[in-house]
């Protein structure tokens, strides 16, 4: 099995690298737009498009992710909201299992349907657990998913649950407050789960400013993934890229 992108998570994690992804929602974007993302990206130096959405309406899925490609060097990978969103053409797909909710279908029910359609793409896959965080306001994934949140104030809550998706066999854990929470992560949160697991972590949802996205670096998140606010103000990627990067990497 593909390791390579993989393999880049856990070695800049060893090294302190924290890397920033660009989220992008394949109905929100036309050919122009995603040349301007392209083009802000490559020069603020971001690692990782992120590509997919909880409710993803549009065949524009392939032609996107080929665009993306076609255009810059950086690696796209697949962040699906369901069975379908899967193409041969990205690098990666995180394999995602909603570890915070109690709905079979989002654990192991859509893997099931998915798999055949996964394994045939050759995509690198990267299981992950999927932890969804009450941002204070209720957002499409917790919509789709009819899974509750994790509080936010519940730390320890979320630190087992990541604990027990690393213990299950998870290569990433993905907390996410989802695209249009009215508050963040908060950075406690980030810190108690970060110091008991050893896989790369990732955060996102409601990250709107590049204080906040080096306070969750600071915090012990790995990945900080931007995509609402930047749907907004594209130009926020330089500063949000130079403040993920700015953290000191371990010698």
């Amino acid at each position: 099995m593909k390791q390579a992108l993989y393999n880049q998570f856990v070695e800049k994690k060893r090294t302190g690298r924290k890397s920033f992804a660009v989220l992008i929602d394949p109905d929100k974007v036309d050919d122009q737009k995603i040349a301007q993302l392209v083009r802000l990206a490559t020069d603020a130096k971001v690692d990782y498009f992120f590509v997919g959405g909880s409710l993803v309406i549009s065949s524009h899925l392939d032609d996107c992710i080929r665009q993306l490609k076609a255009s810059c060097a950086i690696p796209v990978v697949l962040f699906p909201g369901s069975p379908s969103q899967v193409s041969k053409y990205a690098d990666a797909l995180l394999y995602l299992s909603l570890i915070s909710g109690r709905n079979p279908e989002l654990l192991i029910g859509q893997h099931v349907i998915s798999a055949p359609f996964v394994k045939k793409s050759g995509l690198e896959i990267m299981p992950t657990g999927y932890m969804v965080i009450d941002g204070g306001a209720p957002t499409t994934v917790s919509y789709i998913s009819n899974a509750t949140p994790i509080p936010a104030d519940k730390n320890d809550i979320a630190m087992c649950t990541a604990m027990a998706g690393e213990m299950l066999g998870m290569k990433l854990i993905y907390m996410d407050a989802g695209s249009g929470a009215k508050r963040p992560i908060p950075e406690s949160m980030i810190e108690k789960v970060a110091r008991h697991i050893e896989v790369p972590l990732i955060i996102g949802g409601g990250i709107i400013d590049p204080v906040k996205a080096y306070l969750n670096c600071k915090a012990g998140a790995d990945v900080i993934v931007v995509g609402n606010a930047i749907e907004k103000d594209p130009t926020l990627i330089k500063e949000l890229s130079a403040a993920v990067h700015s953290i000191p990497v371990q010698v």
